[in-house]
């Protein structure tokens, strides 16, 4: 039972039923946070993984991962944060602790992520680790397969330093080879002769059928926050490699917690045929994942989980269902003698067939 129920939390979190709203790296360079804003009610989820490998005899991964959480507020609002463990600022350096915590917002004054056009946003920040009041103005523009990226930075006091406060700059570029891949590269630095300036390359990926993308890195910053992707690492490794995933909470899906069991609703049409077989669809399966009927009578799905699926035929061969919601159903017709595979649209790994004589 443990199992299951951590299953169906994952599955309700993540689990579109439509394309919904996410944050993409096809329209985000890895050190930059763009002018992205969540809709509201949708919490963003990122994960971000650096690490080099020391050398010989030991080989340790030595890693530098960053978290991100944030939540749309709607109105173009957006407050989050990011942890970041192994900061550039070190122990050594005046400080207390090398996990860097930044808290932020995010307004974003024009534009829509990956609509043509200029999006402008400012974000508000502070670092606990500096103890520094920060922020940015990110530009984008976007034009068919390429966006372009540009970034003001001003921090109250460096980490490391202190005192010392500085400003930073950052541009970048997607380019999107087609609608699942793209590459991406940014470059961004303190104004100051002494400091290496951070860069990233990347490839991008969106993974179909899902609001998550996810990208393959190289990079000498260790972090995203606004300063750790001003300035790069130069020891004892200058080049980090990674990932980055990203992860929509879509909150509503929650809503059956804390509700009561849905109406039963009905869709599609037997159109006076009689029902020939009957498909309960639960435990993330279809319950009977074959059935046999005459030519002419009609097969019944009824949604006993949680979370909403879909009957989507294999090829188009026959119209599918709309989205069918928990407690609910949906009736098809079937008219001609065939074998008629299907799947959940959102959950390709569920499929079944129907076999009509």
């Amino acid at each position: 039972m443990r199992r299951l129920s951590l299953a169906w939390l994952v599955l309700a979190a993540i689990s579109p039923a439509s394309p919904l709203g996410a944050q993409s790296l096809l329209y985000r360079p890895p050190n930059l946070g763009g002018t992205w804003v969540p809709d509201g009610g949708v919490v963003q989820f990122n994960f971000l993984h650096r690490f080099y490998v020391t050398t010989g005899p030991s080989h340790s991964v030595v890693n530098y991962p960053t978290f991100t959480l944030a939540a749309g507020l709607g109105h173009q609002v957006e407050l989050g944060g990011l942890f970041a463990t192994r900061s550039i600022v070190g122990v050594g350096n005046g400080s207390q602790s090398t996990n860097e915590t930044e808290l932020f917002g995010r307004w974003r004054l024009h534009g829509v992520e990956g609509q043509p056009g200029f999006a402008i946003a400012v974000t508000p920040a502070y670092n606990f680790l500096a103890k520094s009041v920060d922020g940015e103005v990110g530009v984008d523009w976007t034009q068919g397969p390429l966006t372009l990226h540009g970034a003001a930075r001003a921090v109250s006091r460096r980490l490391g330093e202190s005192g010392n406060g500085a400003a930073a700059f950052a541009g970048g570029f997607n380019a999107r080879l087609n609608q699942y891949i793209g590459v991406s590269a940014d470059v961004g630095s303190f104004v100051s002769p002494t400091v290496t300036a951070a860069w990233s390359a990347a490839i991008n990926v969106l993974i179909p059928g899902s609001p998550h993308t996810f990208s393959l890195q190289a990079s000498n910053a260790h972090s995203a926050t606004i300063q750790g992707a001003s300035e790069g690492i130069s020891s004892p490794k200058n080049v980090l490699y990674g990932f980055e995933f990203t992860i929509p909470l879509h909150l509503k899906r929650f809503s059956p917690w804390f509700h009561k069991s849905p109406k039963p609703v009905a869709l599609g049409s037997a159109g006076g045929a009689t029902v020939g077989a009957e498909v309960r669809i639960s435990s993330v399966k279809f319950q009977g994942d074959s059935v046999t009927i005459a030519a002419g009578q009609a097969v019944r799905w009824t949604n006993a989980d949680p979370i909403e699926r879909t009957v989507t035929f294999d090829g188009g061969t026959e119209a599918g269902s709309p989205v069918i919601p928990p407690n609910g159903s949906y009736v098809h017709r079937f008219d001609k003698p065939g074998t008629y595979t299907y799947h959940c649209t959102p959950h390709p790994f569920m499929k079944g067939v129907v076999v009509v004589k």
